[in-house]
């Protein structure tokens, strides 16, 4: 008899999860994975004469693997997209750590999600505003007899901007994990005469992997395929994957082509996404321990 009514509770409680789960299934179903599906069957047809596709297949779209144009604009992005990762979570975790031990905490989480009241597009346009040759610096340099200075439409704009945009992304994820941080640890591995260096590094830093994962994908991730940002302050030299799909899209036409370097693209973010969560479970695994 008991067996009988655990039964029947564990099969109500299975039904409320899949009735819980459900209007998230039917959304992910109908916005994320239908599109996906269908941006990756497009990349294995034939582009159409004046832009679309035929319903032929082809493989037409895989002939930009032997482009060595193409591979240098996937190293371009894989660069730029690590060094504004790498120089972001550099400035993020001092950030985080500041404002988890400041007496000021709702404060200066308040300055930090300001950005996000602003269109992206409205921040850019301010950086170029700034850094523009008619902009705030150069005008600034002009009154103390400087030449001005080409600040925009250079690799080094891409970078500054992208980090400016990519740091609350980083900062947030890594207050969370630092504010539970017990830093009684950092105190007790110093009276064991460990120095500051050690500390940071030995005991610091592992307890906040988590954090320091998380916020490389949330800025890496984007990065990869990043549009507005080198379109608008790069020039013609800094291409990247976003702009090249953008041109394949609007400027040739050529939808299967576009299809299949953003197929390209979610392949890489769906193994880096896989390797989190195999990172986050092995870690709760050893917690457990």
């Amino acid at each position: 008899m008991k067996e009988n009514l655990i039964e029947s509770k564990v099969s109500k409680k299975t039904n409320l999860g899949i009735l819980y789960t459900l209007p998230l299934t039917v959304w992910l179903g109908i916005f994320f994975i239908i599109p996906m599906g269908i941006v990756f069957i497009y990349s294995f047809l034939k582009s159409g004469v004046y832009g679309g596709v035929e319903l032929e297949f082809s493989l037409e779209s895989l002939k930009i693997l032997r482009d060595p144009s193409f591979f240098r604009i996937v190293l371009k992005t894989l660069y730029f997209s690590t060094v504004i990762t790498v120089i972001t979570i550099i400035i993020s975790i001092p950030t985080a750590y500041f404002i988890a031990r400041s007496k000021y905490k709702k404060e200066l989480l308040f300055l930090i999600i300001i950005p996000f009241w602003t269109n992206f597009l409205v921040r850019i346009y301010a950086w170029i505003a700034i850094l523009g040759n008619n902009g705030f610096l150069n005008s600034l340099l002009s009154k103390f007899g400087f030449e001005p200075v080409q600040f925009l439409y250079n690799d080094g704009a891409i970078i500054i901007i992208s980090i400016y945009t990519s740091l609350p992304f980083a900062i947030l994820p890594l207050y969370a994990v630092i504010e539970k941080f017990d830093f009684s640890i950092i105190e007790a591995g110093r009276d064991l005469g460990a120095t500051n260096r050690e500390t940071f590094f030995k005991l610091f830093l592992p307890n906040i992997k988590t954090g320091i994962v998380t916020a490389f994908l949330f800025t890496f991730i984007p990065m990869l395929g990043s549009y507005a940002i080198p379109k608008l302050v790069g020039g013609n030299s800094s291409l990247m994957l976003g702009n090249v799909i953008a041109q394949h899209l609007t400027v040739t036409r050529n939808w299967p082509l576009a299809s299949f370097i953003s197929s390209t693209l979610m392949l890489i973010t769906g193994i880096l996404i896989w390797l989190f969560l195999r990172f986050y479970k092995s870690e709760k695994e050893v917690v457990n321990e």
